[in-house]
């Protein structure tokens, strides 16, 4: 597994704490920043899956 997915997951949960502290201090800029990190997380996570699957591709190809 690519770190990338594992970091874009980190990040998307902590992203999800910083909204939900945002919302309850009504904080929202704070909200806004968790949101972003949300998305940011989001794009990682699949960058890092597709990085996993040209992977998978490569060792494929390079067994038959």
């Amino acid at each position: 597994m690519d770190s990338d997915r594992i970091e874009g997951a980190a990040k998307e949960v902590g992203g999800k704490v910083k909204e939900a502290w945002g919302d309850v201090t009504d904080d929202s800029g704070t909200e806004a920043e968790g949101k972003v990190d949300q998305a940011e997380g989001k794009v990682q996570k699949e960058w890092g899956g597709l990085k996993d699957d040209v992977r998978d591709v490569v060792d494929d190809d390079d067994a038959g």
